[in-house]
């Protein structure tokens, strides 16, 4: 990801560490028959083929976990003060990057489903964002606070003002402040 000139990382967001947790433990699960069936093995193999083959099997599944990992932590949504940008690991050597003009946002909505996201202390979702152009669509699965996220991009749109290297006077700011809120009202009738 390239800045251009005034423009600032204001936040950056990571996947939801529960999510991670949760396939992790999948894995672990998925791994459990392999070491059972190298148990049965136990009895004709010789100690030191029995550790290679659970060392083997280990090795395997943590490559596993340490590759979904790698792509957990540079799977990243971040803002900045003109616009926002979804770096999308697919693989190791594939991403793609999404990005959207703060001015040219039209509609973010947030999805929370499932238990684990109804509660307070795992609060995470997919956070979707569209901009005027329907080209282009930014969809953050597994969001931390997806609420907030949203939120915090609608601050961005109504205040730029408070975010360092901003190009809008204050005088900018209250004139932009006045047309939302007329536009809102237009809405509402």
């Amino acid at each position: 990801m390239h800045l251009n000139q005034d423009e600032q990382i204001v936040k950056t967001y990571h996947h939801h560490g529960t999510t991670f947790l949760m396939r992790a433990f999948g894995m672990l699960f998925v791994s459990l028959p392999f070491y059972f069936f190298a148990a049965l093995l136990s009895s004709i193999l010789d100690k030191t083929t029995m550790a290679l083959t659970y060392g083997g099997i280990t090795l395997i599944f943590g490559l596993v976990m340490a590759y979904d990992l790698m792509l957990y932590y540079f799977d990243r949504l971040i803002i900045t003060n003109r616009r926002v940008v979804h770096i999308d690991w697919k693989s190791a050597v594939k991403r793609d990057e999404h990005e959207a003009e703060i001015n040219d946002i039209q509609d973010i909505s947030t999805e929370e489903t499932g238990i684990f996201a109804a509660l307070p202390i795992f609060d995470y979702g997919t956070f979707s964002l569209e901009t005027a152009s329907t080209k282009t669509s930014i969809i953050f699965t597994e969001a931390p606070d997806p609420e907030g996220i949203k939120h915090f991009i609608y601050h961005l749109q109504i205040k730029p003002s408070r975010i360092g290297g901003s190009h809008l006077t204050p005088i900018d700011d209250t004139a932009r402040q006045t047309v939302d809120e007329e536009a809102a009202i237009s809405r509402r009738q």
